[in-house]
């Protein structure tokens, strides 16, 4: 098996399984790593589904790794902010809530406070959505795709 497909699945699985844990509501996601219950594990897997959904585009999309259009070329350097966005997500929402679980209250500061919210939710979901939207753009680029005649 080439290296890029196993690349592939193990992403895929990554993915997938962080989407089933977040859409059932495990009990693992709320299970403390630290002594004064500050920490929920459901921060970390939450991340590796930030890295591992732009990875699973990424390894399954040849064009995506190596472009050779220059939408794709485009395509591959938002897929790869994106990516770089999803490694950041825990510094970046760290640095918006001001702690691990990502709670924030009605505080009149940035930190912690309701606008450093606004700005997280738009981090996690662009994530997500930015992922999905390079995938979908990359799929209907390819209704465009002029075929040579005689080509299947």
């Amino acid at each position: 098996m080439k290296r890029s497909k196993m690349f592939f699945y193990f992403s895929l699985i990554l993915t997938l399984s962080t989407v089933l844990l977040l859409v059932t509501g495990s009990s693992l996601l709320t299970l403390a790593l630290d002594k004064d219950n500050s920490i929920p594990l459901g921060t970390f897997i939450t991340w590796v589904g930030m890295i591992s959904l732009p990875l699973t585009i990424y390894w399954g999309v040849e064009e995506l790794r190596k472009p050779s259009k220059r939408l794709n070329r485009i395509l591959a350097g938002v897929l790869k902010m994106i990516l770089i966005l999803g490694i950041l997500w825990v510094p970046l929402s760290y640095l918006l809530a001001g702690n691990l679980s990502f709670s924030f209250s009605e505080k009149e500061t940035f930190q912690g406070g309701q606008l450093a919210m606004q700005w997280f939710w738009y981090l996690s979901y662009g994530i997500g959505i930015g992922a999905l939207l390079t995938l979908f753009t990359y799929w209907v680029s390819l209704l465009f795709v002029k075929h040579k005649p005689g080509a299947i």
